[in-house]
């Protein structure tokens, strides 16, 4: 992709932002990343979970930045609309590894990143918010002298993580979702967020926009914009019902020895091949 064309699709994407609610798909591969353009949607993310399980990793940076990358790249190649990655906690904590994080993201086409302050260490679940904020202004300042505009997607665990006294957890997520627009994100992403009442307060109390995570039991689409929710997407969710639709009908085929799971529901081989040849023609 030349610089020109990045650059127009980074700012299209922080465009999306701003405006009606931008529903946004999570993709592992070139194949999902089609089947998600050709279903209509204005931009598309990668989900670093479903990435990683689709490599043969589990969830939570154990796929090295390089590979998470390529994995990136084929998913860019595979679509004409921006794509955002989740390059989950920047493979370290460092301001260092903020910025080979974006390098690698906007090296191979990414107009958006997602960048995290999750730890998975339940001693200290959360990097502490001073060192996030000067990896944020890192990976800004990083994305400026490439000359490409991404959009950072800051990620706080607050709620994921179930960090402190539920109580507290409003003020300790907008607390930190403010201090990242200051040091240069331009979205905050605070997963498990559930109810309307907080995800309201969210929308009006973070000087910015939000993303709310797809979940069992998260308002609608239409409910989360009137809540004042800018971004929606859904993070491994169509990744794992795959895989979940994939156990269904072994099951079915083990069990039984019948097919009808999966030859009442695939898409067809002509449709899968002409969505992929689009982009190598």
């Amino acid at each position: 992709m030349d610089l020109k064309t990045q650059q127009e699709r980074a700012e299209t994407f922080r465009r999306m932002h701003h405006g009606k609610i931008l529903t946004l798909p999570n993709a592992w591969d070139a194949a999902s990343a089609a089947v998600l353009e050709a279903a209509g949607f204005p931009a598309i993310a990668t989900t670093s979970a479903g990435v990683a399980n689709s490599l043969g990793y589990p969830d939570g940076q154990q796929i090295g930045r390089h590979e998470m990358a390529e994995a990136v790249r084929r998913i860019v190649e595979s679509v004409s609309v921006p794509v955002s990655a989740d390059m989950e906690a920047g493979y370290g904590e460092t301001e260092e590894s903020a910025v080979e994080t974006v390098h690698a993201a906007i090296s191979v086409g990414a107009i958006g990143i997602n960048l995290e302050d999750g730890t998975r260490d339940r001693e200290r679940p959360l990097i502490d918010v001073d060192v996030q904020v000067l990896r944020i202004r890192a990976a800004r300042e990083a994305a400026v002298s490439l000359g490409v505009p991404i959009v950072i997607n800051a990620r706080t665990d607050v709620y994921l993580a179930g960090v402190g006294e539920a109580g507290q957890r409003l003020s300790h997520a907008v607390a930190r979702g403010n201090a990242y627009l200051q040091a240069g994100a331009d979205c905050v992403f605070v997963p498990a967020a559930m109810d309307a009442v907080t995800i309201g307060a969210l929308a009006r109390e973070i000087s910015g926009p939000i993303n709310i995570l797809a979940l069992k039991g998260v308002p609608s689409v239409p409910e989360l914009e009137q809540l004042g929710v800018a971004r929606v997407t859904v993070g491994s969710g169509f990744h794992r019902a795959t895989m979940g639709f994939l156990r269904h009908a072994a099951a079915e085929l083990q069990a039984e020895g019948t097919y009808t799971s999966f030859t009442d529901q695939a898409i067809s081989y002509a449709d899968l091949n002409r969505l992929l040849a689009r982009q190598r023609g």
